[in-house]
């Protein structure tokens, strides 16, 4: 009721209340439902980022049982348009392929493909992409659906003009065909804003009248991003007082939901954390009073069984409390020894290797073979070092990003804003996993820092790449730090050493009471 009335933060609200109570209940079911609904709204509004952690969060359940097989459809579609949405292609194809491959019936199947081709369109790939559109028109499930027959011709239409093809006429027109006699409004406005594509070189009056029917469109249905994409269009075939015109509203509207947006995110997140505050509140009640209602009984049982029986639970509660705290200090042992062990084997291994095998090849009484041994020494030294530090896994492979967003946004609370400034345009699939991996830890290691020592209610990380390096700057509106406190800081050595390790360069601004800022790089 309040999604379709256009109120989400109230809708998203009572989303999250459902998935708090379906957690209590464990029905499994209705939390993947839930996360569906407050991925989808996160997206509407343009919180691409919360909505895939939102997403994600269902991942757990998805894995671990086949019996929700339409709440994890939604889940991989919602997925694949947040990474179309934000230029991910690859990982786009790949989650609608994989919302194919759940249990979901033929149309939406359909729908799924043809998601998968529009994805090539904006990848390029035209000719892939008719490929895939062009058998969808002969299903018979798509021929008499007729709203997702037009989309599929208009997309069609889209793909032809953009690969130079006469077609592309005949497949826009019939979209729009169907869609004016079935008064699809979502629908029309994809059209126009195709045809006034499609005139833009040929017949650029043309191409203005379309562009100006998608603006109009859009703003009846209240969608802020066409308006914006309708208005290059009518910027780029006007001139004069109407180029002038267009650009300002341009500039207004996206100033607005720049503006908009951003508070809409943070209410998201406010509306998370209240409720996780909630929920922590309502089970340490609960566990007071299963306390308390323990007092009683072991009251009573001093009344019934006298001194002796108390002495006696005491003594048995006692030897249980050890052998179980023991047992868990030896399972949290050896799991540490196995992940410290593979760690060593799979970072380690050769290094030692490599320089064992210096040692007894080269002749150690020169200066230049003693210093490089030394250094390959020192290098494994500092590496097993970090190792020791380090307490968990970090996924480096195509979750990477969503990981690395994760962790960060974990700091984020009422006291301390972290913003995030081109990380989405960072190539991490091309970056070897060890580096991943450093700038993870340095991230984080700094992160434990602004919250033990910053006091700080701002922090900016920023990435952009430099002359075919990475820079990542860090900076906060803390209490800064001076030289002397750095060096006595451990964790900030750590930093040092994981940009070294990877052959990158680090420097600290150490102006006591002027914020922290940490700027590093390292060739990609």
């Amino acid at each position: 009721m309040h999604y379709e009335n256009g109120k989400f933060d109230s809708s998203y609200y009572f989303y999250n209340k459902a998935k708090s109570t379906a957690e209590l209940k464990k029905d499994t079911s209705r939390i993947i439902h839930s996360l569906a609904w407050m991925a989808q709204i996160q997206r509407n509004q343009g919180d691409y980022t919360g909505s895939e952690t939102t997403s994600i969060e269902a991942f757990p359940i998805i894995e671990n049982s086949n019996k929700y097989p339409y709440g994890e459809t939604n889940i991989y579609i919602g997925l694949g348009n947040n990474y179309l949405n934000t230029f991910d292609y690859d990982n786009a194809i790949y989650y609608f392929k994989k919302a194919i491959n759940s249990k979901t019936d033929k149309i939406d199947k359909a729908g799924i493909i043809n998601n998968i081709g529009v994805t090539y369109i904006e990848k390029g790939n035209y000719q892939k992409a008719l490929q895939i559109l062009l058998p969808l028109l002969k299903k018979k499930e798509v021929i008499n659906d007729e709203e997702t027959y037009a989309r599929i011709n208009d997309n069609l239409g889209d793909a032809y003009d953009k690969s130079k093809n006469s077609k592309a006429f005949f497949y826009l027109n019939l979209g729009l065909k169907i869609r004016e006699q079935i008064k699809d409004d979502w629908g029309m406005l994809s059209s126009y804003y195709h045809l006034s594509l499609y005139y833009k070189k040929s017949n650029p009056k043309l191409a203005a009248d379309y562009a100006l029917l998608t603006y109009e469109k859009a703003t009846k249905i209240n969608s802020v991003d066409d308006r914006l994409r309708s208005l290059e269009l009518l910027i780029q075939n006007s001139t004069g007082n109407k180029l002038k015109r267009h650009s300002l509203l341009y500039l207004h509207i996206n100033d607005s939901i720049y503006k908009v947006r951003l508070n809409v995110k943070n209410q998201f997140a406010k509306i998370k954390y209240d409720s996780k505050k909630e929920k922590d509140e309502n089970l340490k009640l609960k566990a007071q009073k299963v306390l308390q209602e323990g007092q009683q009984h072991n009251r009573n049982l001093f009344l019934y069984f006298g001194f002796g029986i108390i002495i006696l639970t005491s003594i048995l509660i006692s030897n249980f409390l050890i052998a179980k705290n023991k047992r868990e200090k030896i399972k949290a042992s050896y799991t540490t020894e196995i992940r410290i062990a593979k760690k060593l084997h799979d970072e380690l291994a050769n290094d030692v290797y490599h320089t064992m095998a210096f040692a007894e090849t080269q002749d150690l009484s020169t200066r230049q073979n003693k210093e490089i041994l030394l250094n390959n020494l020192d290098t494994i030294y500092s590496r097993t070092r970090n190792i020791s530090k380090e307490n968990s896994t970090i996924e480096a492979g195509p979750l990477f990003l969503s990981g690395l967003k994760e962790m960060i946004s974990g700091f984020n609370n009422n006291e301390v804003n972290i913003l995030t400034n081109g990380i989405d345009t960072v190539n991490w699939k091309a970056l070897e996993g060890n580096k991943k991996i450093a700038v993870y830890r340095v991230l984080q290691e700094l992160l434990v820092n602004m919250k033990k020592h910053s006091q700080c209610s701002l922090v900016v990380i920023s990435f952009k790449k430099n002359e075919g390096k990475l820079q990542i700057d860090y900076s906060d509106n803390g209490v800064g730090a001076t030289f002397e406190k750095l060096t006595s800081k451990n964790g900030l050595h750590n930093v040092e050493n994981r940009i070294q390790s990877i052959k990158g360069t680090i420097s600290f601004d150490t102006k006591s009471n002027k914020g922290f800022k940490v700027s590093f790089m390292f060739p990609i």
